[in-house]
């Protein structure tokens, strides 16, 4: 009888350790089944989010590109009583906090903006308190002093800093040359196509200092080419390595190819297709390579180096990832030398854009580079530079410099790049466009898309 009990329990396990085993094979298989479906679906699903936000890309383009054909050099604004963004890069959290701070006490001061209770209009639960409301008496009816709450009193300038509402302080924004924050040519613009939501923002490209100027070809301006880039470095933060690695990795660039600023009409020749196919199988005698000339007009030279440069610039050749290292980062700024440096090939700076360590190193091609920034800064606050011609009038005892800078420096941008991002879903397509802008003509001469 024991015999057959244990012979039974002994059946009845080895039933339940296989129907476990089953169990524990089955639920492995719908976990991995359910797993490739999620994973399949979560495929399917970015596919056609990132579908989706190509097509709004795309689509984003064609109205990037025709929103530049408003942009001209009236678009610059006068700001006499506002700060200057000129300065913003080499300023510290603190200090661009402070900066911001007196300018909102001044705005107060000017009653450009009002204080959270400053109103002069009586309320009307105002009117219909007495005195003895407002006021608390003692047991023998004299005022009780009331204590001053410090730290909520509306009237307080240093309350605003602290956080009063609304808040004052996180509201100002210092404009550029244009009126959004620099280097924006307009305000950002975002909106929705579809189920995609689209971000345009325009840069001005001669605002920054050119990259292809520690490259230049020209043995005459070498020293200065090699100056401006250390003023500018040094301006950025950076040490003696790091600028010497700079140096190093752009004359590689330099060593492929040189870069000019001065370009003059020139003729090419191109070679003219020989006799068509057709002609040759018929025994036809095989024609000489002809040739024809071409005029090359500097615009178009102007913009095939730039093609080239942007590949170039773009490359393994540059650590770009050591110049967009932020040197100030915050909820406002984000600063590092990638910012201000153009990588497109551009050969001038505009003086009414730039902020002072660019203008100072397209200055240092012609001395006196400090006190001519420094000068330049003043007097664009109020009213921006019609020309050259203008800056070298306003500016007389320092004309002959400007002369020799005049090949490196404009009073209108001509270079542009359009950033789009669409975001659909986890999926995100973005693309940088730059343009070459001669009156009403636009030219694309470079575009990157991811």
């Amino acid at each position: 009888m024991n015999n057959q009990y244990r012979t039974t329990r002994t059946q009845r396990g080895i039933v339940l350790l296989v129907t476990m085993v089953v169990l524990i094979v089955l639920a492995t298989l719908g976990f991995n089944l359910a797993t490739r479906v999620a994973s399949q679906r979560h495929r399917d699903n970015f596919i056609i989010d990132y579908t989706n936000a190509c097509y709004a890309r795309d689509s984003a383009i064609k109205y990037a590109l025709t929103s530049i054909q408003d942009i001209n050099s009236m678009n610059l604004i006068s700001r006499p009583n506002e700060p200057d963004f000129s300065d913003l890069f080499n300023l510290s959290e603190p200090d661009y906090q402070k900066l911001l701070e007196q300018w909102l006490q001044k705005l107060i001061e000017t009653k450009q903006i009002e204080l959270p209770g400053d109103s002069n209009e009586p309320q009307d639960s105002d009117m219909n308190e007495t005195q003895e409301d407002i006021e608390e008496l003692d047991e023998n009816g004299d005022i009780i002093p009331r204590e001053i709450d410090e730290e909520n009193d509306n009237n307080d300038f240093n309350n605003v800093r602290a956080g009063a509402e609304p808040n004052l302080l996180d509201s100002l924004v210092i404009p550029g040359p244009y009126g959004p924050p620099w280097p924006f040519v307009k305000e950002p613009v975002e909106f929705q196509i579809g189920t995609t939501t689209v971000k345009v923002t325009v840069e001005d490209e001669n605002a920054k200092y050119p990259a292809g100027w520690a490259v230049l070809g020209d043995e005459n301006v070498q020293r200065e080419s090699r100056a401006g880039l250390v003023t500018f470095c040094e301006w950025m933060g950076y040490d003696s390595d790091r600028i010497e690695i700079l140096r190093e990795q752009f004359g590689q660039v330099g060593s492929i190819k040189p870069f000019k600023v001065d370009f003059k009409p020139v003729t090419q020749r191109i070679p003219v297709a020989n006799a068509p196919p057709a002609a040759r199988r018929r025994g036809a005698r095989p024609q000489r390579t002809a040739f024809k000339t071409v005029n090359v007009p500097p615009t178009e030279q102007l913009a095939k180096q730039a093609r080239d440069f942007s590949q170039l610039f773009h490359s393994s050749l540059v650590d770009t990832d050591m110049l967009a290292e932020p040197t100030i980062i915050s909820e406002k700024r984000k600063e590092s030398a990638l910012k201000y440096m153009g990588m497109w090939g551009t050969t001038q700076v505009n003086i009414n854009t730039a902020p002072r360590q660019v203008l100072e190193a397209a200055f240092t091609f012609g001395g006196d580079a400090e006190k001519i920034a420094d000068e330049i800064i003043k007097k664009r606050k109020e009213k921006p530079f019609a020309d050259i011609a203008g800056l070298k009038k306003e500016l007389f005892r320092f004309s002959t410099n400007i002369q020799k800078c005049e090949p490196y420096i404009t009073a209108t941008s001509t270079v542009f790049t359009v950033h789009i991002t669409a975001t659909s879903g986890v999926a995100q397509a973005s693309a940088v466009i730059v343009v070459f802008k001669q009156g009403d003509k636009i030219e694309q001469v470079a575009v990157i898309s991811g």
